[in-house]
């Protein structure tokens, strides 16, 4: 896994780690997938360098709060709508850390 910081991502890149914090964290929207609904918000994520949108599903949601320090592990960067955003892989995990 490579660590990195926001301003260094780019929409190729796959399996990172990265730490920050939830800037923002909206409400989330239920959207129909083929494994049925699903809870999806996209969050504010920032470290010193940046900020992009973090796409999060389900239990990611729970794991999370509004304001905290987290470590992602096993994330990928793509774009969508001319935006770029970073995602947690099948297998990642996010993580509430200690400041």
């Amino acid at each position: 896994m490579t660590e990195k910081q926001v301003e260094e991502l780019s929409p190729e890149d796959d399996e990172i780690e990265i730490e920050g914090k939830i800037a923002e964290l909206p409400t989330p929207r239920a959207v129909t997938t083929q494994y049925g609904q699903k809870r999806i918000t996209t969050v504010k994520f920032e470290d010193e360098t940046g900020t992009i949108d973090l796409t999060l599903w389900e239990e990611e949601i729970d794991a999370i709060e509004e304001g905290v320090r987290v470590r992602i592990e096993g994330a990928y960067v793509r774009e969508w709508a001319d935006d770029v955003q970073l995602n947690i892989g099948r297998d990642g995990n996010i993580e509430q850390i200690e400041e």
